[in-house]
């Protein structure tokens, strides 16, 4: 039986799908990696089977990358530019009250376009394996935990106070992400208010959880 003609991935849905023998893209590349990082872990990430995928030779991969480790850090980076940054940049959104600054956070918690929850499974499984990874894994939390510190002292919470509300919080996402419960949306949003009180000690505004629910609904129609 003949070969199914390879589909390259795109970011953009915009644009027409690559098909055949087309030369492919850096960004075909990166994206048909961070697909084998995300289902089967970092060792299945090898350069031949990958070109297998695309429908390409090898000498394609060496047009746009060094090596495999060029290629792998490539991936991390992409990581840390988009899952690694949105926690912190979601943080420092406008907020009128502390209770609509983790609703701000909770963005990434809906919205898989700021934060790709099976991406950062898969970075950390890779950290258990690599020092190097471990490190920069490491330095992201950090990043991550200063930034929630730092927005629940903007409304005047103890330094200290604010350190462990920013560790409770952030923690506690990670393992909620981990425990895959398989909440519909709608249980979710049922839930926000409570967890709000829990995280920060105070009641939330009916107009900021309307607005949250607004805006995960959205989020879940468009995908």
């Amino acid at each position: 039986m003949p070969k199914p003609t390879p589909l390259l991935h795109r970011d953009d849905p915009d644009r027409e799908p690559l098909t055949g023998n087309i030369k492919v893209t850096r960004e075909d590349w990166l994206n048909v990696a961070l697909d084998v990082l995300i289902s089967d872990g970092v060792e299945m990430v090898k350069v031949l089977p990958l070109g297998e995928r695309l429908g390409v030779s090898r000498s394609s991969f060496y047009w746009y990358f060094k090596s495999r480790q060029d290629l792998l850090d490539a991936l991390l980076e992409h990581w840390r530019e988009t899952n690694a940054a949105a926690l912190v940049t979601q943080s420092r959104q406008q907020a009128e009250t502390i209770t609509g600054a983790v609703l701000n956070v909770f963005r990434c918690v809906v919205n898989p376009a700021l934060f790709d929850t099976t991406l950062d499974f898969a970075v950390r499984e890779w950290a258990r394996r690599s020092g190097r990874v471990r490190k920069v894994l490491d330095q992201s939390n950090q990043r991550s935990l200063d930034a929630l510190q730092a927005m629940f002292e903007r409304f005047d919470y103890d330094p200290a106070e604010a350190r462990i509300r920013a560790r409770v919080l952030f923690y506690m996402q990670l393992g909620y992400n981990d425990a895959e419960l398989n909440e519909t949306l709608e249980e979710r949003i049922e839930q926000v208010a409570m967890y709000l009180y829990v995280f920060t000690g105070k009641r939330p505004q009916d107009a900021e959880l309307a607005d949250f629910a607004r805006y995960a609904r959205g989020v879940e129609a468009q995908g």
